[in-house]
């Protein structure tokens, strides 16, 4: 890890439209949430379910934030 990785970690990264970033970000969330409905649906209410749930947030957030991190 450099100086430059930790700016780029702690940088604003806003949307490029010209790469298409914003619909990038929408079909992974639209994905997550796919998902995420899926095991609401099928798992019942328990500790496990909200883990996975939550996972599924995280996944999305890092997938997000490597696109807006390295286009």
């Amino acid at each position: 890890m450099d100086l430059r990785d930790i700016e780029n970690r702690f940088a604003h990264h806003p949307p490029e439209q010209e790469n298409d970033q914003p619909a990038r970000y929408d079909q992974i969330r639209a994905k997550g949430k796919e998902f995420a409905l899926l095991v609401d649906e099928l798992a019942d209410d328990s500790r496990e379910k909200s883990l996975a749930v939550t996972s599924m947030e995280e996944a999305v957030f890092w997938a997000n934030a490597a696109i807006a991190r390295h286009g």
